[in-house]
């Protein structure tokens, strides 16, 4: 008897296969950790070529986008599963009109989230030079500047969701930073919301007028947007331009919210002092990308720091690969799926 076929796919650290090892007898598994970029017609048809004998495709998060266009063209896909409890970059109307389930993963344990914990790791890295000062130590220097202190400093919190107010709870009760907030439909009754939610007071998170004024007044700019059409390139050329000199901008949500090259143009005049990015368009991020090839922190360019979208990056990723391995084990029985997302 022919197995079914599953696909897992941009395991970039190669994770998953000890949570799948149990099914081999009944499942056919290829892991294809080197994503392909279907935005790309080169990159879209290789994908369909590789994927097109599959029937069930494990997507990491949103690595890999899976539109109408790319799934219309998988006639034998009968499973779509997912790591994290949503992935925008499915189209799960799309496989509900095909009969195709989509299932996900539940939430991360209660407490400060992954992302969160890498948010304040950047802001504090560049605040303190530790990736420039760690390198220069080791080249055999010593002290060649001064860090940024952040008690009484304003920390903008561009999109007070779950994580950008666990962002600014943390600026207010660790470092007595003052927090302002700004999205297009943000009121400060809202933000007094989630303050209070959060066991702050009324009035934490201060919500500002304008955009303008958002990121003329921030010291550090935390980016916490959901990306979608409406958000896409939220921080560009004007708003970098009245930032201060002085200021750090950090983004761990999603690339293209931050228009690239307005950024990366930014960043070589040294018009901010520091950037760290953990998120990037495309992704992985291309060897020969100027963020990885400029030498940043010199000859009057901003200090950049990256990371390889590790956010949420942590030993949670154990635990969503082996509740994907449970799904897919319930499919094999024919049983009910658990985390249905259509």
């Amino acid at each position: 008897m022919t197995l079914p076929k599953l696909a897992i796919l941009d395991d970039y650290q190669n994770i998953s296969p000890s949570h799948f090892a149990h099914l081999t007898s009944r499942i056919d598994i290829s892991y294809f950790p080197e994503t392909l970029d279907p935005s790309d017609p080169a990159q879209h048809a290789a994908l369909i070529t590789r994927l097109e004998p599959f029937d069930v495709i494990l997507a990491m998060r949103e690595r890999t986008p899976f539109p109408a266009t790319t799934l219309s063209l998988l006639p034998n896909l009968k499973l779509l599963l997912t790591t994290g409890t949503r992935n925008l970059a499915l189209d799960i109307q799309y496989c509900a009109s095909r009969g195709i389930p989509v299932a996900g993963t539940a939430g991360r344990p209660p407490g400060v989230h992954s992302t969160v914990q890498h948010t304040w790791a950047l802001i504090l890295a560049l605040a303190r030079h530790v990736a420039r000062d760690d390198a220069a130590v080791k080249r055999g220097e010593w002290q060649g500047s001064l860090g940024m202190t952040l008690a009484g400093k304003t920390l903008g919190v561009l999109g007070l969701g779950k994580l950008g107010a666990q962002v600014g709870r943390i600026a207010v009760l660790a470092f007595d930073m003052q927090v302002t907030a700004w999205s297009s439909n943000l009121t400060q009754e809202k933000a007094d919301e989630q303050a209070s939610g959060l066991g702050l007071p009324a009035g934490s998170f201060r919500v500002v007028a304008s955009k303008e004024e958002f990121f003329r007044g921030a010291d550090v700019v935390s980016v916490h947007n959901v990306l979608s059409e409406r958000s896409r390139g939220i921080v560009g050329e004007g708003e970098l331009a009245v930032m201060k000199a002085s200021a750090l901008l950090v983004n761990t949500s999603r690339g293209p919210l931050v228009d690239e090259k307005a950024l990366l143009e930014a960043a070589n005049l040294g018009r901010i002092r520091g950037v760290a990015l953990d998120v990037f368009d495309p992704e992985p991020l291309p060897v020969d990308s100027p963020w990885r090839t400029t030498g940043w922190g010199r000859d009057g360019r901003s200090e950049v720091l990256l990371t390889p979208h590790m956010g949420y990056g942590d030993e949670q990723i154990h635990g969503w690969y082996g509740e994907v391995a449970e799904n897919l084990e319930r499919w094999l029985n024919g049983e009910e799926l658990k985390t249905r997302m259509n």
